[in-house]
């Protein structure tokens, strides 16, 4: 059995510390997980952060319905549905015996209020675009949802999978602009398999087993509780999941050989719609100038992040969607009439003889701000490829909270982020990915609009059939190979340690979470 070594030994003496706060009850059918950074919080009008939204849409709440392991819709909350003869109105039937776990009923009212929550442009919910051909929502009673759309919709909008229920008791009374900031976000009320319990901001959040929630939908989660550890140090990861007191942790690509050698472990590869990219901050020099950012986008080796640092889990990018997606196949090829230096030498970043790049005398220095994640090999990476080119990148790794807060802020002071895009489980929602409207989004973060691209996302929102939405996204891809607000990087794959002792587990394109409440620890 492979055994921590001196550093592991300090890695389990933490580990130990956090997991101390996650009692009671003690560790026995309590399922631990480790999270890179802490959750977002529990607001699912709010959130961006990928297990955040898995948390809410698997565990604590459900959603109206849900995909299967081929992407799917299939019912859950929402037991049947109907659309009308010109399919611009859906009717959902509803379940009519689920409860908020303080007690209250959950009824259409609720799944109502949530998605004119979600449409509203004051909440700020980051997927609202996703939301633009929705008209109207309301309930007729309690088990009756009324759907009203601006046009015909092709197929079952894959928002109703991804949007949880939130309680109309608890939220309705805050006005639309304060929701983001509701308290609910950090002591929520759930309805589904588990319940909240407790968190610890940056330390921990624990989930109890819902004994009430109905068979219909599932059963009660199989787990007595569920506690989510904060932990970013990838060998820290490690020496949990070897010492026993992890049974889930994502762990660095580079030591899933290491882990695999471990009888009591067994790794776990699948797909992820997630793809690592870089945005830049096309609001202010050098970076408003577009022949900079695709030298800089061309200067980054792709194939060498997948190799070293992400050791082979992975594929490079030359586009937002990875292999296996419908929209895959439309990619565009990378222009390269013109060579990375030759863009920075027309852009008037000339050479000097140091090797370093400057412009009347002010070198090129950019700072590249991403999460803190342990190696950071990706990033160090980029720092290499760039500077080979006389391009200066400082590293600034951030706390999650603190990331978002400055990607978000609307000054826009960083140079360049290096961020995970989540990519969309079906093609009619795809339109709504990169949007400029989108808050959250990439191209939002890099401040960049244009009337070429507003165009081209206006016909894509509209696009009414398959050849339709294709061409549009061709335009799409086109404007946004030209332009180069962001640089697709690399396309990971999920790598995940889990315990032989927890059974039930499956991982796909749906994420980690899908079968959380299934699972249970037994024996190897």
């Amino acid at each position: 059995m492979m055994r921590a070594g001196p550093r592991g030994s300090i890695a389990v003496g933490v580990l130990l510390g956090l997991l101390a706060a996650c009692a009671p009850p003690p560790r026995g059918d309590t399922i631990v997980l480790a999270s890179g950074a802490d959750l977002e919080g529990m607001n699912p009008l709010a959130t961006v952060h990928p297990l955040s939204r898995q948390l809410q849409r698997f565990a604590l709440f459900v959603t109206l319905t849900r995909l299967d392991s081929a992407l799917a819709p299939q019912p859950y909350f929402a037991r049947a549905w109907a659309w009308s003869a010109d399919r611009a109105t859906l009717t959902l039937r509803t379940f009519g015996a689920l409860a908020w776990h303080d007690g209250e009923r959950v009824t259409a009212r609720d799944a109502a209020f949530t998605l004119e929550a979600a449409r509203d442009p004051r909440t700020g919910y980051p997927r609202a675009s996703a939301l633009a051909a929705l008209d109207t929502a309301w309930a007729a009673n309690d088990t009756t949802l009324v759907l009203r759309f601006r046009a015909a919709q092709p197929e079952l909008p894959a928002i109703l999978s991804e949007l949880p229920r939130a309680p109309t008791h608890l939220l309705s009374a805050r006005p639309r602009s304060e929701l983001r900031r509701a308290p609910f976000a950090r002591a929520p009320v759930g309805c589904g398999p588990f319940r909240f319990e407790s968190q610890r901001p940056g330390i921990r959040w624990r989930f109890t087993r819902n004994a009430a929630f109905p068979a219909e939908l599932g059963g009660p989660a199989h787990a007595a509780a569920l506690a989510v550890v904060v932990i970013d140090e990838p060998s820290t990861k490690l020496a949990g999941l070897v010492s026993g007191e992890l049974d889930v942790a994502g762990i660095a690509p580079t030591m899933a050989r290491q882990a695999a050698n471990d009888p009591s472990l067994r790794v776990v590869s699948y797909p992820v719609l997630f793809t690592h990219t870089l945005v830049f901050n096309t609001t202010r020099p050098p970076l408003n100038d577009a022949r900079v950012r695709r030298a800089l986008s061309l200067a980054v080796n792709r194939t060498r992040i997948v190799d070293v640092a992400l050791a082979g889990y992975g594929a490079a990018a030359s586009g937002p969607m990875p292999a296996g997606h419908p929209l895959a196949p439309l990619a565009l090829p990378t222009d390269t009439t013109m060579s990375v230096d030759a863009l920075l030498d027309a852009a008037g970043w000339t050479r000097r003889r140091d090797g370093s790049r400057a412009k009347d005398d002010r070198p090129l220095e950019l700072s590249l701000r991403f999460v803190a994640s342990g190696d950071n090999l990706v990033e160090q990476l980029v720092q290499a490829d760039l500077a080979a080119h006389g391009v200066v990148v400082s590293l600034r790794a951030m706390e999650f909270g603190a990331f978002l807060a400055e990607a978000r802020r609307p000054d826009r002071r960083f140079d360049l982020l290096l961020t995970g895009v989540p990519g969309d489980l079906a093609l009619s929602q795809v339109r709504s990915m990169f949007d400029s409207r989108e808050a959250g989004g990439p191209l939002d973060y890099a401040g960049f609009h244009s009337a070429a691209l507003d165009k081209h996302f206006a016909q894509l929102r509209s696009a009414s059939s398959p050849s339709k939405l294709a061409a549009a996204w061709r335009d799409v891809l086109a404007q946004l190979r030209d332009d180069a607000p962001v640089a697709w990087l690399v396309h990971a794959r999920g790598v995940q340690g889990v315990a032989r002792r927890l059974h039930g587990v499956t991982m796909d394109l749906r994420g980690e979470l899908p079968t959380v409440a299934s699972w249970q620890l037994g024996p190897r």
